[in-house]
């Protein structure tokens, strides 16, 4: 039997920070991963958690550019993502693997009350200059925040608790399935009177990604972003990748920054709660990843 192995797929891995947010581009990193994805599927059954960050703030962009109707909620445009990258990901990876793909949209819940509705800090849409600061928020109403060298769009990002679609994808597992779920870290609900509704968030998707490895007994977590390890000391001349370390020891780096804080602090959760690996590196160089030789290597 095949080993199963989550995949987090960053939204910056699938469109490039400060690369033109056109399907073209999306569709060419998509490419890359069904590549890489066809060689890991010799080993694992994959399940793939795709992020939304730069495709959800484009739509968000969109619906606000027409005026004669009020601008739809993060929950759905979250909704959108999922099924816009969800397709091309499932079209790609059929072509690539020769296996069943299925898409599952996919709803997560949070707690109305997580202190993150009141602080937002998940970075959406494309990057900006700084001097830009002022005007976009005058515009949109937006709340900016640095991302780098550039700003960006921060909303909500609160914790997930609970996949509430887990048994479908369970069930697409145990019959072969290749299964791409919790998009854009799944659709964001609350529960009132004992029924769901949307709420107006983008759930990490990393942070998703541990929930539901847990949940279906992964083997292990694959965080593929646009950096090529966790560093020590980034920035700086002093840059070190990490290559093997500890979940304790990465505790430091599991800062809520908006960048690899949260991947940090997904692997953590992931080790922990499990006893198994976990990896963070680049998309290109998963294959290497798995096999001990670039990115980022978290055990107990």
């Amino acid at each position: 039997m095949k080993k199963r192995i989550v995949i987090a797929l960053g939204g910056n891995a699938l469109l490039q920070r400060g690369d033109i947010l056109s399907a073209e581009n999306q569709q060419r990193s998509i490419q890359e991963f069904a590549s890489v994805a066809s060689i890991l599927a010799h080993d694992y059954q994959l399940v793939i958690v795709h992020g939304n960050g730069p495709q959800v703030g484009l739509l968000a962009l969109q619906n606000a550019a027409y005026a004669e109707s009020p601008a739809w909620p993060l929950d759905i445009l979250v909704a959108e993502s999922q099924g816009m990258i969800g397709s091309a990901i499932a079209q790609e990876l059929t072509s690539a693997t020769g296996t069943p793909v299925t898409t599952i949209m996919t709803r997560v819940e949070v707690d109305p009350h997580d202190e993150a509705f009141a602080s937002p800090g998940k970075y959406i849409g494309p990057v900006y200059q700084p001097e830009q600061k002022a005007e976009l928020e005058k515009r949109y109403g937006w709340q900016m925040a640095a991302d780098g060298q550039y700003i960006r769009r921060v909303v909500p990002s609160p914790t997930p608790l609970n996949i509430i679609d887990s048994e479908a994808i369970r069930t697409l597992m145990d019959t072969g399935h290749t299964v791409i779920c919790c998009g854009g870290g799944g659709i964001p609900v609350i529960r009132q009177d004992g029924n769901y509704s949307g709420t107006q968030a983008v759930i990490d998707k990393d942070l998703t990604a541990a929930v539901l490895a847990k949940s279906i007994n992964a083997d292990h977590l694959l965080i593929l972003t646009d950096a090529d390890a966790v560093y020590e000391n980034w920035g700086t001349p002093q840059a070190r990748a990490l290559r093997r370390v500890t979940a304790k020891e990465l505790a430091p780096f599991s800062a809520p920054d908006g960048a690899m804080g949260p991947k940090a602090a997904a692997v953590i959760q992931f080790v922990e709660q499990t006893g198994n690996a976990a990896f963070i590196g680049a998309l290109k160089d998963a294959p290497l990843i798995l096999a001990g030789m670039k990115g980022t290597h978290i055990t107990v």
